[in-house]
């Protein structure tokens, strides 16, 4: 009969000589304590890593939203309706509805749409062929939060080298050879890590953040009747006044919001503490006094609509306000960089996207990686991007709409866990949902009216990701019912083996398999051929657990099967990368009593075909789930296995 094995605490290994981890010591309590470090330096590389995108809004947005008027000299009511409108749209869609709400929607510290999509549908995103309707939704916000990661780099290092233009016009020629250099070095330095960057990047988006509120303040005594927007009855006087024209501002006034996203989708590289502390004290004051100053500024002088960023600032400072801007909206596509690796990393456990090779950047935050192919297909499409557009008013149109969508789609999943995780009653999470909801939905709407003005590129980015995630979803799974059909039960494989193996060489195999409940027909096809196995022979089965972490004490699973095989399973979370050969230690630390140094690692190479005829799966989606099978990274790379030591066994899979 099986057995299992005792599994030690994380107390007891101290005698065994593991070492000491914290963050895995802190996985052993009901609460998983992500972020060790001094809350202000927390803080602090909240500031580096999490508000550069919406720190660096004013450099654009309210000059968009003042175009949309349609008329180059806006009149007092028109100014302050539309400050109104986005400090409001701040208070109520960043503040409220972001750092107040969703920011407590975490997945054991980790947030995002997918962390938010597994908390309600964890078990139907990798299972299954079916597509409920929620994990079409969670895998639509991601493909359009990889398209916003595209052009987030791409309008805000555009927009600061724009200033340029302002200091001589002759400079415009290196515009765009000046934002392409930019955005290379900034992904060349990914490798270095969020924390690294934080160190570097934080105290620059202080002074950039106290610089932009000195600045606001400095213009408001010009015109202090700006203050009036405070009265959200200014921005609700500007809705009525033109329905048509103040639709069209709508979409320009959700530039100032759109880091919200970025914002969840980074939380777990500092923790909802930080984010909140550096919103409250720092952020919020700075960008409402900034866009009070810049309106202020269009009161006394209509004539610095066209760019009433810069014209805040006085003309000895001009260059190094482009300077500061510069290194700021570096910061600013660093935030969605960042937030693009974890997005990676969640969608790979979830069985979204083929297999990467991650990076951990840090001892102390589990959440800092660096995802290499993640961070050059990024970069290689932000240049084309950079290029195609070649300015950011032209980017301006194909901005918002992806984030738009994915922060409706987020604040639909929070119902859910509104209802499901908080237990909050049905007319209690109702309105709320509806009421964000709505202005989601008008946000959404309102840039919609750029489709054909841009708007359509995101659209494209978004689009093709989700064909590329929903056919690698429907081909694995597939792949995986089909090994599960062709392995055998492992009552009857025991049996077989008695008769079927000749002879037991000494050491050990470990064989990694998709198959949970049987054995796998790669090691099938081995007996077949071949006669022989290891005195030991391991069954080895990652499986993915809705958290982001699993805690060791929970993570593995050892049972002796008789006469020499044992079953292990490993259980880990969407934020967790698998390492057998630390698997094995840890096994054997915790009572599997194997000889670990003489061993080799058996792994399938699937030959995977299409049937010619009842196949369940369209040519198209096989055609693009062969291709990402092919350039998926390769197993040994990705299981962390040395490469002397592995054996592939062949065999074809029809699907």
């Amino acid at each position: 009969m099986p057995s299992d094995l005792p599994v030690r605490s994380l107390i007891d290994r101290a005698a065994t000589g593991v070492a000491y981890d914290p963050l895995e010591a802190a996985s052993e309590h009901p609460k998983f304590v992500h972020h060790l470090g001094n809350p202000l330096f927390l803080a602090l590389t909240a500031l580096g890593v999490v508000f550069g995108d919406i720190g660096t809004s004013p450099l654009y947005a309210f000059q968009v939203a003042l175009s949309g008027l349609g008329h180059p000299a806006p009149v007092a009511a028109e100014v302050i309706g539309i400050v109104s409108l986005i400090l409001w749209a701040l208070i109520a869609m960043v503040a409220l509805k972001y750092v107040v709400f969703i920011l407590r929607a975490d997945n054991d510290g980790e947030g995002g749409i997918l962390a938010l999509l597994s908390l309600v549908a964890a078990e139907k995103v990798a299972n299954g062929a079916k597509l409920p309707i929620l994990v079409l939704l969670g895998v639509i916000g991601a493909s359009l939060l990889y398209g916003d990661g595209v052009i987030t780099p791409a309008i805000s290092v555009l927009s600061a080298m724009e200033g340029l233009k302002l200091v001589a016009p002759a400079f415009e020629h290196f515009i765009l050879p000046a934002t392409l250099a930019v955005l290379i070095g900034l992904f060349v330095i990914q490798r270095h890590g969020t924390g690294s960057i934080g160190k570097l990047f934080g105290p620059v988006m202080v002074i950039w953040f106290v610089v932009i509120a000195a600045l606001g303040v400095a213009n408001v005594w010009k015109a202090p009747a700006i203050l009036l927007a405070v009265n959200p009855l200014a921005a609700a006087q500007f809705l009525v006044s033109d329905v048509k024209v103040a639709f069209v501002v709508i979409g320009a006034v959700f530039l100032a919001l759109t880091g919200g996203e970025a914002l969840y989708a980074d939380m777990g590289h500092v923790g909802a503490t930080a984010i909140r502390r550096a919103w409250f004290a720092l952020v919020l004051p700075a960008l409402m006094l900034n866009y009070f100053g810049q309106g202020a500024l269009v009161l006394s002088d209509p004539g610095a609509a066209d760019n009433p960023f810069y014209k805040l600032a006085p003309g000895w400072a001009l260059i190094p306000m482009v300077v500061l801007a510069t290194f700021a909206t570096i910061i600013a596509s660093q935030a969605l960089i960042s937030g693009v690796f974890s997005l990676t990393r969640q969608a790979m456990q979830m069985g979204l996207v083929p297999r990467a090779r991650i990076t951990p950047t840090s001892y102390d935050e589990a959440g800092q990686i660096y995802v290499p192919a993640a961070n050059w297909l990024l970069m290689t499409g932000t240049l084309l991007t950079v290029i195609m557009f070649r300015s950011s008013e032209n980017l301006a149109a194909a901005y918002g709409i992806a984030v738009s969508g994915t922060m409706l789609i987020t604040t639909i999943l929070l119902y859910h866990v509104a209802r499901s995780r908080w237990t909050w009653p049905r007319r209690l999470a109702l309105p709320v949902i509806l009421a964000f909801g709505a202005i989601d939905a008008t946000f959404l709407v309102s840039n919609s009216l750029k489709i054909f003005e841009g708007g359509w590129f995101p659209l494209v980015v978004g689009t093709a990701i989700a064909a590329l995630m929903l056919s690698w979803r429907r081909g694995s799974s597939m792949v995986r019912q089909r090994l599960n059909d062709m392995s055998m039960p492992l009552k009857e494989f025991l049996g077989y083996a008695d008769t079927a193996v000749i002879g037991r060489a000494p050491g050990m195999g470990v064989w990694l398999t998709k198959v949970e409940h049987g054995v796998s027909p790669m090691l099938l096809r081995h007996i077949e051929h071949n006669r022989v196995l290891h005195e030991t022979v391991v069954l080895l089965t990652y499986v993915s657990d809705r958290r982001p972490r699993v805690p060791f004490g929970e993570r593995h699973s050892v049972h002796r099967l008789g006469r020499g095989f044992y079953r292990i399973q490993v259980r880990l979370g969407f934020m967790q990368t698998p390492d057998i050969p630390l698997t094995l230690d840890n096994c054997n630390k915790l009572g599997f009593d194997a000889d670990l140094e003489h061993k080799n690692y058996y792994l399938a190479h699937e030959t995977i075909v299409r049937r010619e005829s009842g196949s369940a799966i369209d040519p198209v989606s096989f055609g693009i789930f062969s291709f990402l099978n092919r350039i998926a990274s390769r197993a040994p790379d990705f299981f962390k296995i040395p490469h002397d030591a592995v054996i592939e066994v062949g065999f074809r899979v029809e699907v």
